[in-house]
C-alpha cells in the first residue's frame, strides 16, 4: 500500500518565490580567505533567499549580499547548506536584520491563502 506524504507546518515567515535575482556573494572560505562571488537568486522570501555556489559555506557563516539591480547590501547567516550532484551548494541564507524590501517586491503575509487561477468559463459557439 502506497504512503500518503503530509506537507509539514510552514516554518517560514513569509512564502519563498521563484525569482531570478543577479547577486554578489562575499564571505570567507575554509582556507580564510575572503571571496567574492556573482550568482543568482533561485528562490526568496521576506526573510532571505536560496542561491547555488561554487565555493563551500558552512552553517551559520555570516555573508555579504548584494542585490545588484538596487546596489542594497545585507549581512546574511546561511541556514542550509546541501551538496547538488554536480558538486555545486545549494546555500540558504536568512536575513541578520530585518532589511527593507531587499528583493524589492512584496510578499504575501504569514498564514495567507495562495492565489488561484481563475478558469475562464467556456465560450459557446
Amino acid at each position: 500500500m502506497p504512503t500518503l506524504h503530509f506537507r509539514r507546518v510552514e516554518r517560514r515567515h513569509t512564502p519563498r518565490v521563484a525569482v531570478f535575482a543577479n547577486l554578489i556573494i562575499q564571505g570567507y572560505d575554509q582556507d580564510n580567505e575572503k571571496f567574492r562571488i556573482q550568482a543568482r537568486s533561485h528562490s526568496v522570501s521576506g526573510h532571505g533567499g536560496m542561491t547555488i555556489l561554487d565555493t563551500p559555506v558552512v552553517l551559520g557563516q555570516t555573508l555579504l549580499v548584494t542585490n545588484e539591480s538596487s546596489g542594497q547590501k545585507t549581512e546574511c547567516r546561511v541556514v542550509s547548506v546541501r551538496t547538488a550532484t554536480d558538486g555545486k551548494h545549494v546555500v540558504a541564507f536568512e536575513f541578520i536584520a530585518p532589511n527593507a524590501n531587499f528583493w524589492n517586491m512584496t510578499f504575501p503575509v504569514k498564514g495567507a491563502k495562495p492565489l488561484r487561477r481563475m478558469v475562464p468559463a467556456r465560450v459557446a459557439l
